[in-house]
């Protein structure tokens, strides 16, 4: 209600200042002869209230946001009008669904840029992976049945001496893959969320100056896990006995916890890094600064998503898995006798397109997610949904910058 002479709600007390004798809106005057256009049942003063409804259609005007809001509100009306959506996204702070609908909804609207950026990243990686599969990692030891204690811990040796040589070379394939994923992924989102269309030239295009440090930022954050999980293990392993056992499981439990927190924090560095153009130190600062009091909050979202990634995963990967038995192998006998695989070409070759699938659809929304968090952590700490309105071109937030195709720091 504005308190100026003059304006006042039917019904109401006089405004402050506002005399008894200075006439308001549509209130019934007392001039002789003067017709009634008031009915006689009024609320009592003073106890008048908007009515509530949907709010008035109209353009949001541009101000400065609100305390608790990103940016766009509106309170001209009796409600707040729907936040801009040019894009896959709403222009104000998101919620977890809004964040997952976002991301699915880019792949949906850009599918044939999504799906070959993923398809052609993820069939490449997957033929490197069956080559490593094939030729570097040692065929399964073969387990006695009554095996004495000195060849129970000799077959679990070189099981886990398998399992490391083929560690290796697959978590490289995997960090190239994302490390290509991300760089395009991440232009394609940023513009789908202004509507804006987007080709593979174009995310190449944009991108390609920005692979370096991406490269670099890539590499780091395994390095950096590598080395807290070395010292927290370390002292443990030196120690030897049953002490030194205990000591390397407290310290491995105490580095699983410091890596997790830095990873969360540092979670946004990629969109950082791409986004705003920043080295790779500044993008981790920048991270860690926009995650600040939000640790918990982005580490559900995360959770959420790696959850739902790996469930879809399953679905796809278990009926190419039991094909794959079924075809080489022994059988889907061997499979429940425990029988390991001889890995094949049939069953290299069948449960790698169940991964190509898989890695085709999660891929586009764990990127989309993180570049969506991003995203809202600018919303709701610099009020970026004006920028973007603005870079989108939505009535009333004036005229976008020149080439100006991604948010903005």
């Amino acid at each position: 209600m504005n308190d100026t002479p003059g304006w006042a709600s039917p019904g109401s007390s006089p405004s402050e200042g506002q005399g008894s004798d200075v006439p308001r809106p549509g209130e019934p005057s007392d001039a002789p002869g003067a017709a009634s256009k008031w009915s006689k049942d009024q609320p009592p003063a003073g106890q008048w209230s908007p009515p509530t409804g949907p709010a008035r259609p109209g353009p949001t005007p541009p101000h400065a946001p609100a305390p608790g809001w990103g940016g766009g509100q509106y309170q001209g009306g009796w409600g707040r009008p729907p936040a801009a959506k040019p894009g896959v996204i709403p222009l104000r702070p998101l919620g977890v669904g809004e964040i997952l609908d976002g991301a699915v909804s880019t792949l949906r609207a850009h599918w044939r840029t999504v799906l070959g950026i993923t398809l052609t990243v993820s069939v490449i990686t997957q033929i490197g992976d069956i080559l490593v599969q094939r030729y570097l990692v040692p065929a399964p030891p073969r387990l006695s049945a009554d095996p004495t204690p000195q060849e129970a811990l000799k077959q679990s040796v070189e099981s886990l001496k398998a399992s490391l040589i083929s560690l290796g070379p697959t978590m490289l394939i995997t960090l190239i893959g994302t490390f290509v994923t991300t760089a395009l992924l991440t232009m394609v989102i940023s513009r789908a969320v202004l509507g804006r269309p987007v080709t593979l030239a174009d995310a190449w295009r944009e991108a390609r100056p920005r692979l370096p440090q991406l490269l670099g930022l890539t590499l780091l954050l395994p390095l950096l896990s590598a080395v807290l999980m070395t010292v927290g293990l370390v002292p443990g392993l030196l120690l030897g006995g049953p002490g030194g056992a205990m000591l390397a499981a407290l310290g491995g439990v105490a580095a699983a916890v410091v890596i997790l927190w830095l990873l969360v924090r540092f979670s946004l560095s990629y969109a950082a890094l791409m986004l705003e153009r920043q080295g790779v130190m500044a993008s981790l600062r920048r991270s860690a600064k926009l995650v600040q009091g939000a640790w918990w909050r982005i580490f559900g979202v995360l959770a959420l998503t790696m959850l739902l990634m790996f469930l879809i995963s399953m679905i796809i990967a278990i009926p190419f898995t039991l094909i794959a038995f079924a075809v080489d192998g022994n059988g889907l006998g061997g499979l429940f006798t425990g029988s390991a695989p001889e890995f094949g070409w049939p069953f290299l070759i069948i449960t790698g397109i169940g991964s190509v699938i898989a890695a085709s659809i999660t891929y586009p929304i764990s990127s989309g997610v993180s570049v969506l968090l991003y995203i809202d952590q600018r919303i709701r700490r610099e009020a970026l949904d004006l920028d973007l309105a603005r870079a989108a071109g939505v009535p009333g937030y004036g005229s976008p910058s020149p080439g100006d195709t991604t948010p903005r720091s």
